[in-house]
C-alpha cells in the first residue's frame, strides 16, 4: 500500500507540556504584581487616562540571553529615570517571522546550529523574563506561534501582532484570548485595513483550536481582547508615521468604532530599513507631541548595546556581543539620548494641554 501521509516529515519530538516549563520556572507574586500592573498602566495609556507615552525598546531580537540581561539591566535604571513621562517595556521577542529563509529566534533555534532545540528555546526564554522581571524590567513580545503563550504569556506585558500575521485568522483568534494589551501593526504594503479589521476580530468571541496547560489539543473559547490598538509601521510606499498619516489612521479608526490611539515604529519601513533613521523618526514624534497630538500613545525603538547588526559566523565565537543578528539597532547611548529627548517633549505636551 502505498504512503499518503508524512511525505515530507522527517522527524516529530516531544514537545514539553506548558504546566511542565511553568512548573520548573514559576513566577513569584511579586513579578505577577509587576506584569500585571504594568498592563493596567499600558491600559491607561490606550485611554489616554495617563498621559505618559508607551516606548517598546530593545533588541531586534534575543540571541543571547546574557547580552539581553545586561541591556535589561542598563534600560531598568532609564526607565526609573523617566518615569514621569515614559513606560518603559523592554523588547524582548523571541520568534522572527521570515518571508523566504533565515533564523527564526531564540525558541525556534537557541545554539544558532539548526539544531531546532525548541524544549530549551522555552525553557531560556521563560527564564530570560523572569529574570528581567526580577529586576522590575517589564517586557514586550511578538507572538508567532499560538501555542507559545502558553508557555510565557504569564510574563508578558503587551504583544504585537507583526505585519506579515495581521491579516492571519489564526493570529486575530489568539490576540482575542490574550490577557494583555495587543498592538496590530498595519501590512507590509502600508495599507491599514487588515490592521483595522484585526482590531475588530480580536474584540469578537472565538472558538478554535489550541492546546491546554496539559499540552493537550483543545477547543479555546475566548471572551475577545477590549486593549487592542494599531500600530504604524510603513510599508512599500514609504513611512507613515507624519502628522497627517496618523490624523488619517485617527479618521479611519474613528468610523469603526475603534480607539483614536496610535503607536508608530521607528523602525522598519518607516526608517526606511536604516536603524539611523530612527533618530529622525523620534525627533518627528517629539515634535508632534509637543504640538499637542493626542492620537499618539506609544513608540518602538529598536536597540541593543551595539549598534548595527552582524551576520551569524561559522564560528559562535565570533560574536559581537550585545550586536543583532536580524534588523540592525542603534546602540545603548544612543537609545538614552533618544528617550530623554522623548521624555522632555511628553512633559512639554502635558503644559501645552494645560
Amino acid at each position: 500500500m502505498r504512503q499518503t501521509s508524512d511525505l515530507h516529515v522527517v522527524e516529530t519530538r516531544p514537545l514539553l507540556a506548558p504546566a511542565t516549563v511553568l512548573s520548573q520556572l514559576p513566577t513569584t507574586p511579586a513579578i505577577t504584581a509587576l506584569v500585571a500592573d504594568t498592563r493596567d498602566r499600558i491600559r491607561a495609556i490606550l485611554k489616554a487616562r495617563d498621559h505618559r507615552l508607551l516606548v517598546v525598546v530593545g533588541p531586534c531580537s534575543i540571541h543571547d540571553v546574557n547580552a539581553a540581561y545586561d541591556y535589561g539591566q542598563k534600560l531598568q535604571a532609564l526607565r526609573e529615570e523617566l518615569a514621569d513621562s515614559l513606560e518603559i517595556v523592554m523588547r524582548v521577542y523571541f520568534e522572527k517571522p521570515r518571508t523566504s529563509v533565515g533564523w527564526k529566534g531564540l525558541i525556534n533555534d537557541p545554539h544558532l546550529d539548526d539544531s531546532y532545540d525548541i524544549n530549551t528555546g522555552l525553557q531560556l526564554a521563560r527564564k530570560l523574563l523572569l529574570d528581567l522581571a526580577e529586576l522590575g524590567m517589564p517586557a514586550a513580545t511578538e507572538l508567532l506561534d499560538p501555542i507559545i503563550p502558553q508557555y510565557i504569556a504569564d510574563l508578558v506585558a503587551w504583544t504585537a501582532i507583526g505585519a506579515r500575521t495581521t491579516e492571519s485568522q489564526t493570529h486575530r483568534q489568539m490576540a482575542s484570548g490574550l490577557s494583555m494589551p495587543v498592538g496590530f501593526k498595519n501590512g507590509t504594503d502600508g495599507h491599514l485595513d487588515s490592521a483595522i479589521n484585526a482590531m475588530l476580530a480580536a474584540k469578537q468571541t472565538h472558538h478554535f483550536l489550541g492546546i491546554n496547560a496539559q499540552g493537550l489539543a483543545s477547543i479555546v473559547t475566548t471572551t475577545g481582547n477590549p486593549d487592542s490598538h494599531l500600530v504604524l509601521r510603513g510599508g512599500k510606499d514609504g513611512p507613515n508615521y507624519s502628522s497627517d498619516h496618523i490624523e488619517m489612521a485617527a479618521t479611519l479608526l474613528q468610523h469603526k468604532g475603534l480607539p483614536q490611539r496610535i503607536m508608530v515604529d521607528c523602525s522598519h519601513a518607516n526608517a526606511d530599513k536604516d536603524h539611523n533613521k530612527q533618530v529622525a523618526v523620534l525627533q518627528n514624534i517629539a515634535g508632534q507631541l509637543q504640538r499637542g497630538n493626542r492620537h499618539i500613545l506609544g513608540v518602538m525603538v529598536e536597540s541593543h548595546l551595539v549598534a548595527g547588526h552582524q551576520a551569524i559566523p561559522a564560528d559562535l565565537r565570533q560574536l559581537t556581543y550585545g550586536q543583532s543578528i536580524t534588523d540592525a539597532c542603534v546602540d545603548f547611548p544612543t537609545t538614552v539620548e533618544m528617550l530623554q529627548d522623548l521624555a522632555q517633549a511628553v512633559r512639554n505636551q502635558a503644559l501645552v494641554v494645560r
